[in-house]
């Protein structure tokens, strides 16, 4: 389940993410996104990810189909979350996000206004 978070506005969507995704609430996500892009043409995107949180497997391959056809039209990804794996996997992919221009970055929970702040600006 998602929730788009209230301080989403203009080309930046905050979505907290509890319990499991599945495809039709990723689809519900991409057409969001889609409906932003056609708008702003690049969004920065902020993810609040709960302690239980799970993915199917078809919403998880279009999850990323969509980035990869997608890419040119994001700027920044934040991931807050407390997960000490998460944090380490962000680091690994902010490294190759950087090399087609995307910003990305992993926030601690506790730093969830820092993240705000570094996803409006």
């Amino acid at each position: 389940m998602y929730t788009i978070l209230p301080r989403s506005r203009d080309a930046v969507l905050g979505v907290e993410v509890t319990g499991k995704i599945d495809i039709n609430q990723e689809r519900e996500l991409i057409a969001k996104a889609e409906d932003m892009i056609a708008t702003h043409d690049r969004i920065s995107v902020l993810v609040v990810l709960g302690d239980h949180v799970g993915v199917s497997m078809e919403a998880v391959v279009a999850d990323i189909k969509w980035i990869l056809t997608h890419m040119k039209h994001l700027a920044k990804f934040a991931i807050v979350t407390d997960s000490k794996l998460l944090a380490a996997l962000v680091a690994v992919d902010a490294t190759f996000a950087k090399m087609v221009g995307i910003e990305e970055k992993h926030f601690d929970r506790n730093e969830i206004e820092i993240a705000w702040h570094w996803i409006e600006s």
